[in-house]
Order: structure tokens, then C-alpha cells, then sequence
């Protein structure tokens, strides 16, 4: 007796039909990849179409879905499933009421209002949600799966250096950990990631900020004097240390409570008012007071093209270190 949507079990990546709703593309196609990949695990000739669903015209859906001549396995995946035609939406229901043997249909609907009766109507098949991640708590979760997927212990601050140094684009975040994981071994903590991001985690402008605000006079130097040499920007580094500075006056004036309490309150996850926090033991009203004015000053030489942009970012760092403890 044929599979029906209503009966395929949420792993079931054969399944007569799946929808996979959302606009984050790099979650959409794996979540295709998968389907085709057991495709062709189950059929290494399986017969495959792709296509955008307004192409697909009235009468189509039987052509596409009939039999190969080469393949018994069949795949058919409809882009945007949102702009079907509804007579197209009405031979699909037909399709699922009794699907073939050995075939599966892959609908990707953005997830918004238009189209959304389509995801009622189907509503018993396999579902894969693929929404944007918009939360930095949300990215740092999805980097933490990836750097553990194979079984390897991750500390929480590698996944913070890798995620200042990678940026928020889910598809290098994916080929950095990839990458990070293929040419190590044993546990990835920072000191992993550093030395193997060499050049581009240590020269994140956060990273330089770091530095700073915790008393690194020297350290925040040596990694920005290499930058310099390889294309660190110097606003970077001072959006970065006005950023920083302002992170632990907000965090410093939040009182003691529950991290997660003040980073609801503040809108920052709890790993960052965990670490601002610790920061901002050294720091006073006076010295973030003359820190920020000397970072500010700085920001304007930079972007107004101080003779000297170098100089400019090298005196702010002193500034800042020197106001590290002012008013104690």
C-alpha cells in the first residue's frame, strides 16, 4: 500500500513529499541535498528535476513525475513553492492522495503569507523549517553543532573566537568549521582556532579590542601592526574598541543579576555579558569616560583621513589601556 504525507515519519527523507520552509539558503539546500543524497543512495541513477515552481504550468506535474527510462528512482524539487499555480497546487494534492512507488517531490516555500494555504494543505507531510537565523545566540548555536558534529569536545570560547573571526554568514561559518575540523585533531578550544585562524581570527578588530580592554597594551599592538601588513582595516578596530567600551558600561550599570536576566534586559546573549562582565571589573566611570573620547577622536582621524591612520588606532590603544583602572 503507497506512503501517504500524512503517514512519513519526520526522518523518512524518502518520503512522497517534504516541505522545507524557509529562506536561509544554506539550511534549504541541505535540507534538498539530504533528500537527494538517499535518492541516489537508494537509486544511483535516480532521475532528478529541479525546477522553479511558476514554471511549472497546469498539466505538467504527471509528465514530470512519470516514469524514466533509466531510473527507477525519481526526485522532483519545486523552487518557491510559494508561486505555484493553484491548478498545479490541485494536481499535487492529487499526486499525494496516491503517490507512486519510489518517487519523492521536494516543495521549498519561503515561509511568509503568500502561499501559506499550501503548507495547511500539506500539512501532514515531512516538514523541514529552514527560517533565518537572526540571533546571534542562534548562529552561535548552529556554529557549536558544527564544530561538534563528529564527536570532537568544543569549549564555548573556541566558538566565540571563531564566530568573531568568521563573521555571521551561515555559509563560511559552515566551511570554517569544516575546514577547522578536517586539518586538527583532539579537543578545539581557543587556542585551536587561533593558532589555526592565524591572520584572520587574531586580526579581527574585536580581537584587538579585546586585548585592549583587558591591559594587553603589547598583545592589542602585535596584532594590530600585523593587520596593518594584511589588510586589517583601522576602522575596524576602532568600531571595534568603541563597541567593547560600550559594552562594559552597559553591562557595569546592569547590576549583579542572573546573566540571562540582564542579557534580556541589555538585548546581548548571556556569553557576552559573561565575558563583558569579567572585562569590566577593571574599568570605572572615569577611566570608559576618557577611553571613549580618545576612541572617538581616533574614529574621526580614520575616517577622515588622518595623515597617519596607523598612528591614529596604535594611540587610541595606549589610551585605552592607560585608562584601564583610572579612578581607583
Amino acid at each position: 500500500m503507497p506512503r501517504t504525507p500524512a503517514a512519513a515519519k519526520a526522518d523518512d527523507l524518502l518520503a512522497p513529499l517534504t516541505l522545507v520552509v524557509g529562506d536561509e539558503e544554506l539550511r534549504v539546500g541541505r535540507a534538498v541535498s539530504e533528500v537527494l543524497a538517499a535518492a541516489r543512495r537508494d537509486d544511483p541513477q535516480a532521475d532528478v528535476r529541479d525546477l522553479v515552481a511558476a514554471e511549472v504550468l497546469p498539466g505538467d506535474l504527471p509528465q514530470l513525475l512519470g516514469p524514466s527510462l533509466f531510473a527507477e528512482r525519481r526526485v522532483l524539487v519545486l523552487r518557491a513553492a510559494q508561486d505555484l499555480d493553484k491548478a498545479v497546487v490541485a494536481d499535487l494534492v492529487d499526486y499525494a492522495a496516491d503517490p507512486p512507488d519510489a518517487v519523492s517531490v521536494v516543495l521549498c516555500h519561503a515561509g511568509g503569507a503568500k502561499g501559506k494555504a499550501l503548507l495547511t494543505t500539506f500539512k501532514g507531510a515531512r516538514r523541514v523549517d529552514a527560517p533565518k537565523m537572526t540571533k546571534v545566540g542562534e548562529r552561535r548555536d548552529f556554529l557549536r553543532a558544527e564544530l561538534r558534529s563528529t564527536g570532537r569536545q568544543v569549549s564555548e570560547s573556541a566558538v566565540t573566537v571563531l564566530l568573531d573571526a568568521v563573521g555571521n554568514d551561515l555559509r563560511e561559518l559552515c566551511s570554517a568549521a569544516s575546514q577547522l575540523l578536517s586539518d586538527t585533531e583532539g579537543p578545539v578550544d581557543d587556542e585551536v582556532v587561533g593558532r589555526y585562524y592565524r591572520g584572520r581570527a587574531d586580526l579581527s578588530g574585536f580581537a584587538v579590542a579585546d586585548k585592549a580592554v583587558e591591559g594587553d597594551l603589547a598583545g592589542a599592538l602585535e596584532l594590530v601592526r600585523y593587520g596593518a601588513a594584511t589588510g586589517l582595516a583601522p576602522v575596524l578596530v576602532t568600531s571595534a574598541l568603541a563597541g567593547s567600551l560600550r559594552s562594559i558600561a552597559q553591562v557595569a550599570s546592569a547590576g549583579s543579576g542572573p546573566a540571562h536576566a540582564v542579557a534580556s534586559a541589555l538585548g546581548m546573549p548571556p556569553w557576552k555579558v559573561d565575558k563583558t562582565r569579567k572585562q569590566s571589573r577593571a574599568w570605572r566611570p572615569e577611566g570608559l569616560s576618557q577611553a571613549l573620547q580618545a576612541v572617538a577622536h581616533a574614529d574621526a582621524d580614520v575616517k577622515g583621513g588622518a595623515a597617519d591612520q596607523q598612528y591614529a588606532v596604535e594611540r587610541a590603544l595606549m589610551a585605552v589601556v592607560a585608562a584601564r583602572g583610572a579612578g581607583r
